[in-house]
């Protein structure tokens, strides 16, 4: 069953580092590691996630450890990324007042991820797993609530489908690293 938050991976570049993804063998621990979360979490597609770590030209070299520290990063470069195309979109004097309304809600949403995931960076580094997994989450939640907002509203269509679906799938990724972690 596909979940309701599954994105292409057309999108991908919208958002990631200028590398270009890491090819996968058999052994790698990018491809490993995401077919373990694809397979525990039907929100995680594997391709999405291969590409999304593999992104980071440290992933080829990576342990676990490393590979939730980038995940963390990916997650934060794609929320800081989604607030300053929200506050783009907010720039536009002819948007109807419930989608600025709307979109005002996803940038205070967007706003205080970004603050969450330096703790959330700050916790995994001291190897406060737990904490850093509730910081995650909370995130992760912000991109399903910016999202029903406008569902919400009637003949409002979201700008931000595909941002935020690619947040949730970066928070589940860091989650089932986290989770590796903690589970270890």
């Amino acid at each position: 069953m596909r979940s309701p938050f599954s994105i292409s991976l057309s999108i991908l570049g919208l958002f990631l580092f200028t590398s270009s993804p890491t090819t996968c063998n058999d052994d790698d621990i990018v491809q490993e590691t995401c077919n373990k979360c694809s397979r525990n979490d039907p929100n995680i597609e594997s391709r999405l996630c291969i590409a999304a770590l593999g992104s980071d030209p440290r992933s080829p070299r990576a342990h676990l450890p490393d590979l939730g520290k980038i995940s963390i990063n990916l997650l934060r470069h794609n929320a800081t990324n989604t607030r300053r195309y929200i506050r783009k979109l907010l720039r536009n004097k002819k948007l109807e007042p419930m989608m600025r309304s709307c979109l005002a809600d996803c940038l205070d949403l967007y706003s205080d991820a970004i603050v969450t995931l330096k703790q959330a960076r700050q916790d995994y580094m001291e190897r406060r797993y737990s904490d850093a997994n509730i910081d995650v989450s909370s995130v992760l939640d912000a991109s399903v609530t910016c999202e029903d907002g406008f569902k919400e509203r009637r003949f409002i269509v979201s700008p931000l489908s595909e941002r935020n679906n690619f947040t949730f799938q970066l928070s589940a990724i860091s989650l089932c690293v986290i989770n590796m972690l903690l589970s270890d």
